[in-house]
């Protein structure tokens, strides 16, 4: 840990040292904006509002989360012609992907608090512009990868947006398709001799696939006088096959088998519409989402190809959610820009899982599992006003307080009903003293969301254990203190620190239950340091004529007592170092770039395991590309161009982690190898 902080340390020094080196090619716009003109991304040939979006100078796009509860705390970090889109299912990815680079006028980059209640306490977002311009427009994206076994997996999308008027409408329709094959073993041993218990031969054929179909609508009659209605309908299938050549120590060999079929299917109709209301907007949001859910889980043991034993898990669930929101702005009260509404939410998941057994037979025997068939329901509801001003020319300062209270109820295999309040206020200081400097303060409550799934019991047949549920898991709390501090380099570069330090209470992590099994839970405090930084900068004035190095480097470390051998210990999941190098090249009609990532090994802490998964150190991918036209580029693209295998490391304890001497250890390694990709992308209009 203390290495990996020397060389966050060391980093920031000497980005800090370059944030000398020049100013900014971008202009500075009201607010403290910084504004990029659309021709600044000429260079790059972008086709889509997307490509121009990761192109944004130490920028990291945030797509929004489409399983948080709620529409307030689903959001990004991006917001178009100065509104969030009302959709959750359709991520901003996936928006900007169908906005043709042609209608964007330019980018704007602000504190989040410029933007809406949702972004309070975000260092950055950004706002895009559309031009005003009328008529048809599009995108057409087909492309085809190949695995290391030769299997082809196309993909496509199309979309097009039209603009009559006041009236803008887009549609969109795709097929996300993705093919991997793995191989690799795994090695069951016992400790502390090291012998063999058993070794595993695995391939893995895997299909993950989505078609979906979107449309928007979108009245713009000037300002605050807009409506929107957003439609998205997709299908979402995930096949895995596994082979599994098992040699145990004693006993026959067996050729056992692992299958994965789900399904899932999801609808969402949401819009908004806003009006002139006493000096500012009011906005009214809608939106609804059903999701339906069939996984179906089967392993098999086998000798000789016949089943000697296995196992079946049945999982079906529908999830609904309903949102209504009501949002109320102005922009000059007294000299504060106001924000003030309220939101409701119905929230239920309705949730039958079965697990068997098989035998020799083919008969199955059902396994009860603690909390297997349930249903969550959830009705909650908050309000919030945001109040914000400049104190100078160069500090501004938002508040906020938003008061959230849901009733939460469980009922089938538990029986459970609570109700929480809470209270959340928060305070930013934004300062820009000139030239290019740019400091922020943040601090804030926050309460995590419950995931309902975690209520419910399920079987990882893949990995032979059992997560169990818990009907009494209440959400964990923090204060969470954030400075950044970031600068212009070496023209139309960046350089930027972030630090932070988060106390939390009722740590979310994992606890046993009294059926011997363990379950999401709460254990005591917490804590999280952050420290991340960010380099973007542009190469020409070093000799790299179109060349481009983006660097992040996050340290996080994190700290609460583990409710077994009552020792600090991360939390489960956290890696404490973080580090991804992007090197880009555009010249003229061809580009070319290097990627290479990674992370310190994160670990997940249950009853009887410490279960470590990690990867190659660093990995890779390479892209090259021709733009034969300003609105046509061919890509090829390799993922895992080193090669590089993915590790997992399962140390096991008997009965659980009082014991500090282990028993058992598997080893896993898995490679899908090189990935190659070819894709076309072309924009009309």
């Amino acid at each position: 840990m203390l290495r990996y902080g020397r060389w966050a340390g060391v980093a920031a020094a000497g980005w800090f040292a370059l944030a000398a080196a020049g100013a900014a090619a971008q202009t500075v716009g009201p607010g403290g904006r910084t504004v990029y003109e659309a021709a600044y991304f000429t260079t790059f040939s972008p086709s889509t509002a997307l490509d121009i979006v990761r192109r944004i100078p130490g920028f990291t796009l945030e797509v929004g989360d489409s399983e948080v509860r709620g529409f307030g705390q689903a959001a990004g970090n991006l917001v178009i012609n100065g509104q969030r889109p009302s959709s959750k299912a359709d991520t901003l990815d996936t928006i900007l992907a169908r906005i043709p680079a042609s209608r964007v006028a330019r980018i704007e980059i602000g504190p989040g608090d410029l933007f809406g209640s949702e972004f309070s306490g975000k260092p950055q977002v950004v706002n895009l512009v559309l031009t005003a311009g009328g008529g048809l427009a599009g995108t057409v994206n087909a492309s085809v990868m190949r695995t290391f076994e030769g299997k082809i997996a196309p993909q496509g999308s199309v979309s097009l947006l039209l603009r009559r008027g006041r009236s803008t409408f887009n549609a969109s329709a795709g097929y996300d398709n993705y093919h991997q094959n793995e191989e690799g073993y795994d090695r069951l041993t016992t400790l502390p001799d090291g012998g063999l218990f058993e070794y595993r031969r695995k391939t893995n054929d895997i299909a993950d696939r989505d078609a979906y179909v979107s449309g928007s609508w979108e009245l713009n009659d000037g300002a605050n006088r807009t409506a929107h209605v957003n439609f998205r309908a997709a299908r979402y299938w995930f096949d895995l096959r596994q082979t599994n050549d098992v040699t145990p120590r004693t006993g026959p060999v067996r050729d056992d088998r692992l299958s994965q079929d789900y399904d899932r299917r999801n609808i969402e109709l949401g819009g908004d519409v806003t009006r002139p209301f006493l000096g500012g907007g009011l906005k009214l949001i809608g939106l609804a989402t059903r999701r339906h859910r069939h996984n179906v889980d089967t392993s098999l043991n086998r000798v000789k190809s016949q089943v000697t034993g296995g196992s079946v898990q049945d999982l079906k669930d529908d999830r609904d959610e309903t949102v209504g929101r009501i949002v109320w702005n102005r922009s000059n009260l007294a000299g504060w820009s106001v924000e003030t509404g309220a939101e409701g939410v119905l929230n239920k998941l309705d949730s039958d899982n079965n697990v068997f057994l098989l035998d020799a037979g083919g008969g199955r025997t059902r396994f009860d599992l603690p909390i297997d068939q349930a249903v969550v329901k959830e009705y909650r509801g908050e309000a919030f006003v945001n109040a914000g001003r400049p104190l100078s020319k160069t500090l501004r300062v938002d508040l906020g307080l938003t008061y959230e209270a849901s009733r939460l109820t469980v009922s089938g295999d538990a029986t459970a009903e609570r109700v929480l309040k809470f209270l959340k206020p928060k305070a930013t200081f934004d300062w820009r003293p000139g030239k290019g400097w740019h400091a922020q303060l943040s601090l804030s409550r926050t309460v995590a969301q419950l995931q309902f799934e975690d209520f419910i019991s399920l079987a990882e047949l893949t990995n032979d254990r059992v997560n169990g549920g818990n009907a009494d898991l209440v959400p964990q709390r923090a204060w969470e203190l954030l400075a950044t501090l970031e600068r212009p380099i070496l023209g139309d570069g960046l350089v930027k620190v972030e630090a932070g330090y988060n106390r939390v209470s009722l740590v979310q992590d994992r606890i046993p239950t009294p059926e011997g099994f363990d379950a999401p839970g709460n254990l005591g405090d917490g804590s999280v340091f952050i420290l991340r930084n960010t380099i973007d900068a542009p190469l020409g004035r070093l000799g790299i004529k179109g060349g481009r190095l983006s660097v992040y480097l996050s340290y996080v470390k994190t700290s609460v007592q583990d409710p077994y051998t009552l020792r600090d210990r991360p939390f489960s999941g956290n890696s404490p170092f973080v580090f991804d190098v992007n090197f880009r090249q555009d010249l003229g009609k061809f580009a070319w770039g290097l990627e290479a990532s990674g992370n310190a090994a994160n670990r997940f802490y249950r009853r009887n395991e410490i279960d470590k998964p990690y990867g190659s150190i660093p990995y890779v991918s390479a892209f090259a590309e021709y733009r034969p036209t300003a609105k046509t580029t061919i890509r090829l693209s390799l993922d895992n161009l080193t090669d590089g295998p993915a590790y997992r490391a399962r140390t096991f304890f008997s009965p659980d982690r009082r014991n500090p001497n282990p028993d058992l250890f598997e080893y896993r390694f898995r490679n899908k190898h090189v990935v190659p990709q070819l894709s076309l992308k072309h924009s009309f209009g």
